[in-house]
């Protein structure tokens, strides 16, 4: 089983990402239930604006792309800004968008029978308003969301340190990070046991 881990960081390698260091919990739990992990982080790459898997010279998406389409598990991480997912985590959907309308050989869209989760990191409050927000576009592209597939992490209200700066929370963001793979690989197994169909016509 394989899963890819898409670090929404606005920071570019290699610069440190607390995001990457939360997104280590989960990937650690993923590798020890023997599933291959790949990680990308977006700010490395230039992806151009659209809606389209590949929108021509210079866009480096479409090898983001066959990453999606080649994983089972799909994992989203973000920093938030200003209450809201990061501007690449948003990039991220729009060109993921494309894949509602690409089907399988057996007429189903390509996401139907993969998995997705989100790991949020941020100093305020607002991780469950971009879950819920990542989580209704993966849902909304084909993506299957199992119950508490997600981890975060925040301070708490006002300026304060970044997650890796301070031992608050860890515990706990762990625990749920842990808890987050854990359900994406049983309900990867079950739809890889149990299909979705294609949309009746």
């Amino acid at each position: 089983m394989r899963a890819l881990v898409l670090n929404c960081t606005l920071k570019a390698s290699p610069a440190k990402s607390n995001t990457d260091s939360l997104a280590d919990v989960v990937v650690d739990a993923l590798e020890k239930q023997d599933v291959q992990v790949s990680r990308i982080r977006l700010a490395d790459l230039a992806i151009t604006p659209g809606v389209t898997s590949d929108e021509g010279t210079g866009d480096e998406w479409p090898s983001v792309h066959e990453q999606l389409l080649a994983c089972e598990i799909l994992v989203v991480a973000t920093p938030t800004w200003v209450g809201r997912p990061s501007s690449i985590a948003q990039r991220m959907l729009e060109r993921m968008d494309a894949m509602i309308s690409e089907t399988d050989d057996e007429g189903r869209p390509v996401a139907y029978n993969k998995v997705a989760g989100v790991v949020v990191t941020g100093n305020e409050d607002g991780a469950h308003h971009v879950i819920s927000e990542l989580n209704g576009g993966l849902c909304d592209i084909g993506y299957t969301i199992p119950g508490q597939s997600w981890t975060y992490w925040n301070k708490g209200p006002g300026p304060g340190p970044s997650y890796d700066e301070t031992g608050h929370g860890h515990d706990w963001s762990a625990k749920t990070g842990r808890a987050m793979a854990s359900n994406l690989v049983a309900v990867a197994r079950a739809l890889a046991a149990n299909p979705v169909p294609a949309p009746p016509d």
